[in-house]
């Protein structure tokens, strides 16, 4: 360092300073306009990208929250039409079994006129069978109390005296 300040030279110092401003003059006009302008266009492109990201990232919430309430949509009219389906089975269930017992009470009713019709038809037959005998046995026995006359007198004279007038 002393060898420095021994062989200083003022005109070479003078020099070497004017020199250097010329270079930062130039390096000022032609180097670090060019640069600041790169990294100010640069600083430039990454705020936008950070706000064009930060757009996304806002426009990916609300497309998320979108299919979020599409998706609880979806789910709840699901829900909707499946109680509407449940719904209609345990209706057509219900129908079903009402039309059924009807049915069935129909075909107890009908079986019952018929077994009604028939019991009066038995008994029709019956009575008719009943007459006959009835018939066939007076005659019979009429038969045998008319073989004689006596008899035979006697019966109109019992059923003469019956006979009330009125």
């Amino acid at each position: 360092m002393e060898k420095l300040i021994n062989e200083f030279s003022a005109g070479l110092f003078f020099w070497q300073l004017i020199l250097f401003v010329l270079l930062l003059l130039l390096l000022r006009k032609f180097a670090w306009k060019p640069i600041l302008n790169a990294v100010n266009e640069r600083e430039e492109g990454i705020k936008n990208a950070l706000a064009a990201a930060e757009d996304a990232k806002k426009e990916m919430q609300n497309v998320t929250a979108d299919s979020e309430k599409l998706l609880r949509e979806a789910r709840a009219e699901r829900e909707t039409m499946l109680k509407e389906a449940r719904e209609i089975k345990d209706k057509m269930i219900a129908d079903a079994k009402a039309q059924a017992q009807a049915e069935g009470d129909k075909i107890v009713a009908a079986a019952q006129q018929s077994i009604e019709g028939e019991k009066k038809a038995a008994i029709a037959d019956i009575k008719n069978q009943v007459a006959e005998l009835s018939v066939e046995i007076a005659e019979k026995v009429l038969r045998n109390e008319l073989d004689n006359k006596n008899k035979q007198l006697k019966l109109v004279d019992d059923l003469v005296s019956n006979i009330k007038l009125k």
